[in-house]
């Protein structure tokens, strides 16, 4: 193994994955709170701190796959709620969507990079040797923030497509979704270590990826 770009690997994908899963949980929490239920804001989770949301396990498990992952779900109580059924879709919608909005961001800060590259190169040697270093962090912002909407929209709990299906579905059928959340992890992990998971999630972060920048995975 080469450690050293192992480490480089690392040190350009820290700084996207700390953000991809503070936007991703923040949205939640802020969405929530528009609509009611507060305990996000006064557990101190609406914070752009990746610290308050770091779930070390899920945050390892990205940095071994590159494509699965999670972050410290931010407290909801549906009691809090007008209307819990629409008002929980809605939650769970906020985070995935957050994920695809700044990885559209982040793909136009590439593309930007890309335009200027020769004006960089050309002036401050400073600014040069940043490029190709803020270029591989950008790339990977595309990249994880992708993976994790797509990930999170697999509808199993605890997973937010599993609450947006619910959210979507008749009572009876939202439901049995209810009824197998105590058992939604397990189902995860196995569906992980199948690799059943990533025969399906990993067509579509490809094809989204390349529509955005135009080249395919780190």
């Amino acid at each position: 193994m080469d450690f050293n770009l192992l480490i480089q690997q690392l040190a350009i994908m820290s700084v996207p994955v700390l953000m991809a899963i503070t936007i991703h949980e923040v949205a939640h929490g802020y969405m929530a709170d528009r609509l009611g239920d507060h305990t996000a804001r006064l557990a101190g989770r609406l914070t752009l701190n990746p610290l308050r949301h770091l779930d070390l396990i899920g945050t390892a498990v990205f940095f071994l796959t590159r494509v699965i992952g999670w972050a410290k779900p931010v407290p909801i109580n549906p009691r809090n709620l007008k209307n819990p059924r629409r008002d929980l879709l809605w939650i769970a919608v906020a985070g995935p969507a957050a994920n695809l909005a700044l990885a559209l961001a982040s793909a136009v800060l590439f593309h930007g990079l890309q335009f200027f590259q020769p004006f960089i190169l050309g002036g401050s040697p400073a600014a040069a040797r940043l490029l190709l270093p803020l270029t591989m962090m950008v790339k990977a912002s595309v990249f994880i923030n992708t993976a994790l909407c797509i990930f999170n929209l697999i509808p199993v709990p605890p997973l937010d497509g599993s609450r947006i299906l619910a959210g979507l579905l008749p009572p009876g059928p939202a439901m049995l979704m209810a009824r197998i959340e105590p058992y939604g992890f397990i189902i995860l992990m196995v569906l992980i270590f199948s690799n059943a998971i990533n025969l399906v999630i990993v067509p579509a972060i490809s094809f989204l990826v390349q529509a955005m920048i135009g080249m395919g995975f780190m």
